[in-house]
């Protein structure tokens, strides 16, 4: 039985995993504007299957039998599923749409995805949609467009590229949150990260095999360490763990703090300067992720007459 106690306490370290994506953006967004040979398909790749491996060595040194679990057939399809239809593009397709307009576009479309989520809770397994749920995911999302455009709406500019890749990014973030809900019950979210990274990491080498040559200095492989480690080893981890204690639709909708945490970090680190719209996004994106976890009380007549 899940306390309310252990549900806010994941709901923030759901929310502590985006905010560290929203910083690791930062650093990914560096190595692109270092050279043109750092490619958002190059950084997917070394990223994945470098985390991937570290989490499963680690997996192994807790004795959580990584080899074993991939013996189970019907596990290991839905692992390798989740990484490559969850965690490839979340990634991906993200950097995609950034590379080929701009991180505000690319939040907003990814960001439908907790739409995604709910619908698919709400057909799939009748799960009622309480009205302040629907309230949130409204606020945030107004949230999440004035945090992106700075509140002038006239600067969208979205070819049929980026609506396809944004939109293949938002599924991702649906399918990266509701596939491993089911084996997280079974298997450490330590071995389901490793090996959905790694096969999502592989499946892409696969695909476009590449040797680009890249800039050999200091700043660029710490720039890549930071993607590695604040970028996806630790929140994914803090994400898929989560998903034992909040719902799906929560952990969806507290990427919220992802853009909030970008826009933060350019302010702090590279001078961005707030307008005031972006300070009511952000308001408004914390309000949101607040509010999915108000678990109103039940009246003491209804109590006594159960």
């Amino acid at each position: 039985m899940v306390t309310q106690k252990q549900r806010r306490l994941w709901a923030f370290l759901a929310a502590l995993a985006c905010v560290m994506w929203g910083i690791s953006g930062l650093f990914a967004k560096s190595l692109f504007n270092t050279s043109p040979s750092i490619t958002p398909m190059w950084l997917s790749q070394i990223r994945m299957v470098t985390s991937g491996i570290i989490l499963l060595i680690v997996a192994g040194f807790l004795k959580q039998k990584p080899i074993a679990t991939m013996k189970n057939k019907h596990d290991a399809w839905v692992i390798i599923a989740y990484g490559i239809f969850g965690l490839l593009p979340v990634q991906l397709f993200y950097f995609i749409v950034v590379q080929q307009s701009n991180a505000s576009i690319a939040t907003i479309l990814q960001f439908i995805g907790p739409f995604f989520v709910m619908a698919y809770l709400a057909f799939t397994h009748k799960q009622v949609m309480r009205r302040i749920d629907v309230i949130a995911a409204i606020c945030a999302f107004i949230g999440v467009v004035l945090l992106a455009t700075h509140g002038r709406f006239n600067h969208f500019a979205i070819t049929p590229s980026v609506l396809f890749w944004g939109l293949l990014s938002a599924g991702g973030v649906a399918t990266n949150t509701l596939i491993p809900i089911g084996v997280l019950k079974r298997v450490s979210s330590l071995v389901v990260t490793g090996w959905g990274l790694l096969s999502a990491g592989i499946c892409l080498i696969i695909v476009h095999p590449q040797m680009p040559h890249i800039p050999n200095t200091p700043h660029v492989w710490l720039d890549v360490a930071t993607v590695i480690v604040i970028g996806t080893l630790i929140p994914f981890q803090l994400m898929t763990n989560s998903l034992r204690f909040i719902k799906a639709s929560t952990a969806s909708l507290l990427d919220a703090f992802e853009p909030f945490s970008a826009t933060v970090g350019s302010v702090l680190c590279f001078g961005l300067v707030m307008a005031p719209m972006d300070w009511i996004g952000s308001i408004l994106v914390v309000l949101a992720a607040m509010a999915l976890n108000i678990s109103p009380r039940k009246k003491k007549g209804k109590l006594n007459n159960d």
